[in-house]
């Protein structure tokens, strides 16, 4: 199995004026054929263009108007994503995708609901997205023909371009007219099935400190670090889970929501949540739900309980369902703790998100919120709705913070609230300037949100800004500059308030991937850095962690002083994860995959932009957030988990 081929070089529609447009789930994607990969020019470039100005004073970015289209890139290039307004931002695609876009009714009317049938939201709001808010990566659902697995072997000289390289074996595949798939591990016996498992490709190693790892909430930024580096950093394959089969009918559905617990590794299917063995893979428990999870949180209390959001049946193209449910989840037990709704007026609210804060669950959309007590159910406050203002959602782990909208489109102004959980009264309130439609909680203590200014990222990644604010006054404490063509972080602002990935918060620092740039010399290698932010004065720390020749960091999270980051690897070799010292920034590898191309076949479809990374106890743990008709004809991994121990 290959990485999915190129995306066309028609850049998708841009959204005109008004809000995003709900994604039909019912239509058949239309496959695409893989793109002829560049070609690499025949001479080096004598100047390669220069990476992110990792020392320029940050300034603010403003900007006006959608993101321009992407141009063609040139042939040295290596391939890229269609680039749209945000992440997660429901588009109107090119052709071949089979999502067409729902075009809203006239103000203020009730809409006719697509496939999935979400209830729209007052004064003309759109409709609630389909599962997880966004549509499938690109080439997500497009089919490619796996090569048979080989040795991993080391490459000489000058390296090619990871993703380059990954699309020639994809049209080499295709020429040989190699079958097969990558099938889960236990499924067969026979000796053939064996090399197209990712089970074949196990790293030796010895065995490690298997200390405590990560609760799942973005881990601790103070104390002691706990991940340490076991004695001999090659991984093994611990297991893989097969991605589920959708019902007939549904081209995409979500699977939204993993968490990691001391003895767990918990993950959403199709109406179901399993709670698998961390070392074995064997399922501890199975939770079944009536519906698909439509959100999750991914904070967990110590008592190992979670929130999520799901529907009330399974969907289908006469009764698509909406996403009413609030449940809380027992991890350790794999049971339900309570199942609420809410209301708003005569109509169920269908919620977009939700997250734990304080000991309360609270749920937001554009149709209402509420919140309750998590260890009860007990209802404990709603907010406060009018004409012109609603809570669009919240952020939890150490407090609970509110990004509610107000004004209208043209005038749309963000309040960024710090709540009391218990009793929903404002604490603390920081007034965004006007205009900016969307906000993202990063961090909520310290208080960090992102945005796109004046919808100037121009990358998708709906970051422009993050914005330090004090959660005690609601003052303004720095403004941090990070242009969409200098950093990797991305957020889903739009409908899942707390989604970011590439970014992580601690030591009163904003630690960010850059984008991947030219390593210079005369290799046509790429490379990325994370770099620290001051929150208090909003400029760079100077303190840098190079991901190393054709490897991209990322931050996952902290781990007491420390940043756990994932390096996603070249072609030849398998993903690696660091900790980087939050002073000296020094670099120690905690765990390193093995290359077999089997293995690196399901690692490279686990993009850190879209996919759920858990790392903790020297296990690391990837996984899809969708399903889709062609995951399940073509037997795709849902999970796959990497052990040291």
């Amino acid at each position: 199995m290959s990485q999915p081929p190129p995306p066309p070089n028609q850049p998708p529609q841009q959204p005109g004026f008004g809000p995003p447009q709900e994604p039909s789930e019912a239509q058949p994607l239309a496959p695409s054929a893989p793109a002829t990969p560049p070609t690499p020019p025949a001479q080096p470039p004598q100047q390669p263009p220069a990476g992110p100005d990792l020392n320029k004073a940050p300034q603010p970015q403003p900007g006006y108007g959608y993101p321009q289209a992407p141009g063609t890139p040139p042939p040295a290039a290596p391939p890229t994503p269609p680039q749209g307004p945000g992440y997660g931002y429901p588009q109107q695609p090119p052709a071949g995708y089979g999502y067409p876009a729902q075009q809203p009714g006239p103000y203020g009317q009730p809409q006719q609901p697509g496939p999935y049938g979400q209830q729209p939201g007052p004064y003309g709001q759109p409709q609630q997205p389909g599962p997880y808010g966004q549509q499938p990566p690109y080439g997500y659902a497009q089919p490619t023909v796996p090569m048979q697995a080989q040795p991993g072997q080391p490459g000489g000289g000058r390296k090619i371009n990871a993703q380059v390289a990954i699309i020639v074996s994809a049209v080499v595949a295709i020429a040989l007219i190699v079958g097969g798939g990558v099938w889960y591990a236990n499924s067969s016996g026979k000796d053939d099935d064996k090399q197209t498992t990712a089970e074949g490709g196990d790293t030796k190693g010895g065995e490690g400190d298997g200390k405590e790892g990560g609760s799942g909430d973005g881990g601790a930024t103070t104390g002691e670090a706990k991940e340490k580096a076991p004695a001999a950093t090659g991984s093994k394959v611990l297991f893989q889970v097969p991605s589920p089969k959708v019902p007939k009918g549904v081209t995409t559905i979500s699977i939204a929501g993993s968490w990691l617990t001391d003895s767990v590794y918990a993950k959403s299917g199709l109406s179901e949540i399993t709670g698998y063995d961390r070392k074995t893979g064997t399922k501890k428990w199975t939770l079944d739900l009536p519906g698909p999870v439509c959100a999750a949180t991914p904070h967990i209390t110590e008592d190992d309980k979670t929130a999520i959001v799901h529907k009330p049946a399974m969907p289908s193209k006469t009764d698509p369902q909406a996403c009413t449910e609030v449940a809380v989840v027992d991890l350790a037990a794999g049971s339900k703790v309570w199942t609420k709704t809410a209301k708003s007026g005569t109509m169920p609210v269908s919620f977009n998100n939700v997250t734990i804060g304080g000991g309360t669950v609270a749920a937001g959309s554009t149709s209402g919120g509420a919140a309750w007590d998590l260890a009860t159910g007990d209802e404990r406050w709603a907010p406060k709705t009018s004409d012109s203002c609603y809570d669009a959602g919240y952020g939890g782990g150490a407090k609970l913070v509110a990004v509610r909208k107000c004004g209208s489109y043209d005038q749309r102004q963000l309040h960024i609230q710090n709540v009391d959980p218990k009793s929903g009264d404002i604490l603390a309130e920081y007034k965004m300037d006007e205009g900016i439609e969307y906000a993202a909680v990063v961090s909520t203590d310290p208080l960090v949100v992102a945005a796109d200014v004046g919808d100037s990222a121009g990358d998708g990644s709906g970051i422009s800004d993050f914005f330090s604010i004090d959660n005690k006054t609601g003052k303004l404490r720095a403004r941090l500059s990070a242009p969409g063509d200098e950093f990797a972080a991305r957020c889903d602002a739009i409908y899942k308030v707390e989604n970011c990935t590439g970014v992580t918060v601690g030591n009163d620092r904003l630690y960010i991937a850059t984008e991947e740039h030219d390593s210079g010399g005369d290799s046509y290698s790429q490379t990325n850095e994370v770099v620290a932010f001051d929150l208090a004065t909003g400029k760079q720390t100077g303190q840098r962690a190079d991901a190393g020749e054709n490897y991209e960091i990322f931050p996952l999270r902290m781990d007491g002083p420390n940043v756990i980051a994932y390096k996603r690897p070249p072609y030849d070799k398998g993903g690696q994860v660091v900790s980087i010292d939050g002073e000296s920034f020094k670099e120690t590898v905690l765990m390193e995959n093995p290359s077999t191309e089997a293995v690196r076949d399901v690692e490279s479809r686990m993009s850190p932009d879209y996919s759920e990374i858990q790392f903790g106890q020297g296990g690391l743990y990837m996984s899809s957030v969708y399903a889709s008709d062609f995951t399940s004809r073509e037997k795709e991994y849902s999970v796959i988990a990497f052990g040291t121990g």
